[in-house]
């Protein structure tokens, strides 16, 4: 079992940056594939970013391809998310899950198939 914690959302302006972390509690995160969503109001939660327990396979949603980074330390059980050139419609409660196996069944898109869950940190964008 992994708990997991995200840290680093907040207020920031069209064009800015974040870096949002997940930190994961137990010794055996590296196991883990991990995914990054986003949800607003109303809306179903949606995939951002994946990667894979050994950091050798990213993945992400067209929307954020080529302004989004996912990437992993598992020496420190934290996986990131660099968000660049932020736009107003990528304002929403960003979470992190992990799963084991996900990437390889290739449905590291999927909410329903992560096993455990951040409580979500809030990226507002001001436009």
């Amino acid at each position: 079992q992994v708990q997991l914690v995200e840290s680093g959302g907040g207020l920031v302006q069209a064009g800015g940056s974040l870096r949002l972390s997940c930190a994961a509690s137990g010794r055996t995160f590296s196991r883990y594939d991990m995914g990054w969503f986003r949800q607003t109001p109303g809306k179903e939660r949606e995939f951002v970013a994946a990667i894979s327990w050994n950091g050798g396979n990213t993945y992400y949603a067209d929307s954020v391809k080529g302004r989004f980074a996912i990437s992993r330390d598992n020496a420190k059980n934290t996986v990131y998310l660099q968000m660049n050139s932020l736009k107003y419609e990528d304002t929403a409660v960003y979470y992190c899950a992990a799963s084991s196996s996900i990437v390889y069944s290739g449905r590291y898109y999927s909410s329903r198939d992560y096993a455990y869950w951040g409580q979500g940190t809030q990226v507002t964008v001001s436009s």
